[in-house]
């Protein structure tokens, strides 16, 4: 299985974040995230094995249990590799990013544990909006852009666990599928 642990915002952030990205989407050519599909990754699997998903779960969880309650919001620029070179626009994430940090970390350490492989790719908060499919491109203009967007505070509830099943999507997108939630 392909899974990923992530932090999925409500949908009035989502909400007010679509509204923000909506009338400047045709302003390029990019593959812009469906707000179904908005997340922040924590910890990425790209092949675990079925049989080490439900411990994975509950190694999650326990993990998780004593997780400072904080406050989060989208807001900002990120910039995948760089802004000169950009292949990927996301929001940041703003408030509770030593939370966020140590909650990567046991995502991943829980993986770890539990056998599976994780991406080890360091850990910066963030949403991805947009892709550019592969195409390197000058961001300048989208990060003063999403530099001005500030969206509502949420707090942390929830942590997810998903499945992604690759080109099963709209459009060959990846659909994404639930495979539990963990209530902080």
């Amino acid at each position: 299985m392909r899974i990923f642990t992530a932090v999925v915002p409500p949908p009035e952030a989502i909400d007010h974040l679509d509204a923000f990205l909506d009338p400047r989407r045709s302003a390029a050519p990019f593959r812009w995230t469906r707000p179904e599909q908005l997340h922040v990754t924590l910890a990425f699997m790209a092949d675990a094995g079925e049989r080490r998903v439900d411990a994975y779960v509950d190694r999650l969880a326990e993990s998780l249990d004593d997780l400072a309650p904080v406050e989060l919001s989208l807001a900002g620029a990120v910039v995948f590799p760089n802004v000169a070179e950009g292949r990927v626009l996301a929001t940041g994430v703003s408030g509770g990013e030593e939370v966020l940090g140590a909650a990567a970390v046991r995502a991943r350490n829980a993986a770890v544990a539990c056998g599976i492989e994780v991406d080890g790719q360091r850990f910066r908060p963030h949403l991805t909006v947009a892709r550019t499919g592969g195409h390197p491109t000058e961001m300048t203009s989208w990060v003063r852009l999403l530099d001005t967007y500030a969206g509502p505070v949420w707090p942390l509830a929830s942590v997810q666990v998903v499945a992604s099943h690759l080109g099963e999507g709209p459009r060959r997108t990846p659909r994404y599928e639930q495979v539990a939630e963990i209530v902080l």
